[in-house]
């Protein structure tokens, strides 16, 4: 595409939509950026690109500027918003960033490897490039993470800048709903649950945008044994020719699959006669936590640079000198023989179940903003691993009323206060719930704004509640 002189609309004053109005304007392109917000950082951050001769509209989201040919969005605008409807009527075309990430590749560009889900995509993406990384390959983690994947697109030309090999990328149904050019090498999808509906509409739209990362695949699909409808998404997919099907099972691998065996993680898709032959590639203990959804994140990602061509030694490396974020099922600390885990990223119920799977008994730290979820199948499934449960946040009596249902057994505690001091009073609670062996797990299946800024200050509000008690012990 030829971008000079083009008049470009750029929707959202985020991260991502400054990196594609620097970047298209760098390119010629006569951009004007839309925002409805009129904060002080919206007037900071329209300043700085107004100096780079960008015109900024700030107040109106709605308004699509005269003579826009294409709108770039921001990933979290919906759909249905009515500048997308101006553009609708106007014939012209809503594209993300990403879609501006793949148009502006050179011919020579690093091949993407793909990862999307409803949980575990970051985790998944960094345990790729730490993979890579080991074998060698100069990569980066981009996409949904880390640095605008605009921004490492356009480094190549960068001076002194080494190209890139290969470069991971984590895709939310957000971006691949406004990326349909997009054509990775390999791709995996860790599973799907419900999430986002309402932006979506539906599940089943939900589920296709997810799926929109297999099409176009060349060498792998990669999906989840555990989860069918990942591999119903494989199925519905216009691939390349030769493009295979791999799956990740916590159990035995067949044919095409990546699996388990006595500890051991084992490659059973990418050997010489995968009907006979094994390839050993890490074993359980080289994976940090080794929690079941954690391992199956190991194996998504192992399966992806397997397909690259990645060597099993580098896979092991890879894995080892793998570190997880903050508040992604993080070990705190140890108080009077209870051991208490911050898995305040667990923000929905399906990441929230895969927490609850990995201890017994589990003294469970929950609630928050429920964001349209329902609690029954959680607690059905969780059920006999609860010592008890401390409740917290604003609809925390979705969670009670689940488990009374469900578990009436297991005594509650219904913390009724909204205050960031609410953590510090749900810890010393599970304390006196909890016996020595048991686990205090934070893992609250909500999201964290009624109380806490982010999900980052909730975990940090356990951890120093945790710390507190510990001195307290002492």
């Amino acid at each position: 595409m030829t971008w000079n002189g083009k008049h470009i609309t750029v929707a959202g004053l985020g991260v991502s939509g400054i990196s594609a109005a620097r970047a298209l304007a760098g390119l010629g392109a006569l951009v004007t950026v839309v925002d409805g917000g009129d904060s002080d950082t919206h007037r900071t951050r329209a300043a700085e690109l107004r100096a780079l001769g960008i015109e900024v509209r700030l107040g109106d989201a709605v308004t699509l500027p005269e003579g826009t040919e294409l709108v770039v969005t921001s990933p979290g605008w919906k759909p249905s918003s009515p500048l997308f409807q101006a553009a609708a009527e106007a014939g012209v075309d809503v594209v993300g960033d990403v879609e501006i990430a793949w148009r502006l590749r050179g011919p020579d560009a690093a091949p993407w490897l793909a990862i999307t889900g409803t949980n575990g995509k970051t985790t998944t993406t960094q345990m790729l490039a730490s993979i890579l990384g080991a074998a060698g390959l100069r990569t980066a983690a981009v996409g949904n993470i880390g640095t605008p994947i605009i921004d490492v697109v356009l480094s190549r030309g960068d001076e002194g800048a080494e190209p890139y090999d290969v470069l991971a990328v984590e895709l939310s149904s957000y971006q691949l709903h406004w990326a349909p050019s997009l054509r990775a090498h390999s791709a995996a999808v860790l599973n799907l649950a419900p999430d986002h509906l309402d932006w979506h509409g539906s599940m089943e739209a939900y589920a296709a945008d997810k799926g929109r990362i297999f099409e176009g695949n060349t060498v792998a699909c990669v999906y989840n044994v555990a989860d069918r409808a990942t591999e119903d998404l494989v199925r519905e997919a216009d691939v390349e020719e030769g493009c295979r099907a791999i799956g990740f099972t916590l159990g035995a691998p067949g044919p095409s699959q990546l699996g388990v065996v006595d500890g051991i993680l084992v490659d059973r898709a990418f050997v010489a006669d995968r009907y006979k032959n094994a390839q050993e590639l890490a074993e359980v203990s080289d994976i940090n936590p080794p929690a079941p959804h954690n391992i199956a994140n190991a194996l998504a990602a192992a399966a992806l640079a397997r397909a690259f061509g990645v060597e099993p030694a580098a896979v092991r490396e890879g894995l080892r000198n793998f570190r997880p974020d903050a508040h992604r099922i993080a070990h705190v600390a140890d108080v009077d023989g209870v051991t208490y885990i911050d898995d305040s990223k667990a923000t929905n119920t399906h990441a929230a179940e895969a927490s609850l799977a990995a201890y017994d008994p589990i003294v469970w730290i929950a609630g928050g903003l429920a964001k349209g979820a329902t609690f029954d199948e959680l607690v059905q499934r969780s059920a006999k691993r609860l010592r008890g449960a401390v409740l917290i946040g604003a609809d925390r009596a979705l969670i009670r009323e689940a488990l009374a249902r469900h578990a009436p057994e297991v005594p509650v505690v219904d913390l009724d206060r909204t205050d960031t001091g609410a953590m510090s009073e749900a810890v010393r609670e599970a304390a006196r719930l909890a016996r020595p062996g048991d686990t205090v797990l934070m893992a609250p299946a909500c999201a964290s704004m009624d109380m806490f800024t982010n999900y980052n200050k909730r975990g940090e509000a356990f951890a120093e509640a945790v710390h507190a008690l510990a001195a307290e012990s002492a």
